[in-house]
C-alpha cells in the first residue's frame, strides 16, 4: 500500500521534472501540437487569462532579488531602456501605423498591432536572454520596471490609438493590467518567501515542467484558429506570419542600433529584450475579447519569440567573445 501511495506522488513529479529538463524542444512541441489539434485549443481557450495569471506568478517567483539590486544601485541604462521600451516604442509604432492607414484599411490588424507595441517585455525574457549568455539581470531589471508602469500607460496609449475599437475602456484595461500583476507579484513573492530560495532552485525542473503545462493552455489557445486559417487563405495567413517577423526584428534593430553607444552586448541585449513582447498579458487584460484576426496574429508573434534564441545566439556568441576580448568593453552597470 505504502509503495502504491509513493508511486501515485512520485510518478507525477518525475513526469514534471522530465517535462522540466526538454526546455525550448518542449515548447516548440507546444506550437505544433497546438497548430494540429485545434479541438484542444477551443477547450482552453476560455482560460488564457487564468494561465497568463499562473504563468506570472511563476515568474515572479523566481525573480533573482540579489541581481535586481544590481542594476538598481546604477539605474541610468535601466531607465532609458525602459523609456523606449515602454513610451518611445508604443509612441513609434502606433503613430506609423497611423500614417500608413492601417486602422482604416484593417482595423482588427491595427487593433493587434498597437496592442504588440504597448505590451510590456515578456517576463520569460530574462531566461530566454540566459540562454544567449547575455546580460539577464539588465533584461530582468528592465521587463520588472516596464511591466510596473503597463497599468498607467496601456490606458494612455490605447486611449491615443485605439479609442472606441477596444471593447475594454482604457480606465478599465489599466485597472484590470494592475490587478494581474499586483495579483500575481503577491502570490509569486508570498510563496518565494514561504518556501525559501533553496527551495525553489531545489524544485527547479519540476517548477519548469509545470510552467510548461500552463504555458499549454495559453499557446492551445491562441494557435486554434492557425491551421484552419491557413487552409481557408493562405497568402493572407504567410502575409501575417512574416509581419510578425518584420515587427519583432525592427524592433529588434531599433533598439540595437539606438544603444550601440553603451556596448555591442548590452545594445543586443536591450534590443533582444524590446523585441519581446508580452501579448499574453494584453490578452489576458482584455479577458479575450478580440476579433479572430488580432487572435491570429498574436500567436504569429510568438513565433520569432520562440525561435530568436536559436537565431541569435551564433551572433551572441561572437559579440560576446569579442566584448571579453576588448579591455574598453563596457559589461556590467553603469551609472
Amino acid at each position: 500500500m505504502e509503495f502504491l501511495s509513493r508511486l501515485v506522488l512520485d510518478a507525477p513529479a518525475a513526469v514534471l521534472s522530465w517535462l522540466g529538463r526538454q526546455g525550448t524542444r518542449a515548447v516548440a512541441a507546444l506550437i505544433v501540437i497546438g497548430i494540429v489539434m485545434p479541438s484542444i485549443g477551443a477547450l482552453l481557450k476560455p482560460f488564457v487569462t487564468e494561465a497568463v495569471f499562473v504563468l506570472l506568478c511563476i515568474a515572479f517567483l523566481r525573480v533573482d532579488a540579489a541581481a535586481f539590486r544590481i542594476y538598481l544601485g546604477r539605474p541610468t541604462i535601466v531607465l532609458a531602456a525602459t523609456a523606449w521600451t515602454s513610451l518611445v516604442i508604443p509612441t513609434l509604432f502606433g503613430a506609423s501605423y497611423l500614417a500608413f492607414g492601417l486602422k482604416d484599411q484593417s482595423p482588427d490588424l491595427f487593433l493587434a498591432l498597437v496592442l504588440q507595441a504597448i505590451a510590456s517585455p515578456l517576463m520569460a525574457a530574462p531566461a530566454f536572454a540566459a540562454l544567449m549568455g547575455l546580460d539577464a539581470t539588465l533584461v530582468l531589471c528592465t521587463m520588472v520596471t516596464s511591466t510596473a508602469l503597463l497599468p498607467f500607460t496601456a490606458p494612455l496609449f490605447a486611449y491615443a490609438f485605439i479609442g472606441s475599437a477596444l471593447t475594454l475602456s482604457p480606465l478599465a484595461l489599466g485597472l484590470k493590467l494592475f490587478a494581474i500583476l499586483a495579483g500575481s507579484a503577491l502570490v509569486g513573492f508570498t510563496v518565494r518567501r514561504i518556501a525559501g530560495l533553496t527551495a525553489i532552485e531545489r524544485q527547479k525542473e519540476r517548477i519548469n515542467g509545470f510552467n510548461i503545462l500552463v504555458l499549454f493552455v495559453f499557446v492551445a489557445a491562441v494557435m486554434e484558429s492557425v491551421a484552419a486559417r491557413f487552409l481557408a487563405t493562405p497568402m493572407i495567413t504567410v502575409g501575417l506570419a512574416a509581419l510578425a517577423f518584420v515587427v519583432f526584428f525592427a524592433v529588434l534593430c531599433l533598439t540595437t542600433l539606438l544603444f550601440a553607444s553603451a556596448g555591442r552586448e548590452r545594445a543586443l541585449t536591450l534590443g533582444f529584450m524590446a523585441s519581446q513582447r508580452n501579448v499574453g498579458l494584453m490578452l489576458a487584460a482584455t479577458g479575450g475579447a478580440l476579433p479572430d484576426l488580432t487572435w491570429l496574429y498574436f500567436a504569429f508573434s510568438y513565433f520569432p519569440i520562440y525561435l530568436s534564441p536559436l537565431l541569435l545566439q551564433p551572433l551572441a556568441r561572437r559579440i560576446i567573445v569579442r566584448a571579453q576580448t576588448t579591455p574598453t568593453a563596457p559589461r556590467g552597470p553603469t551609472t
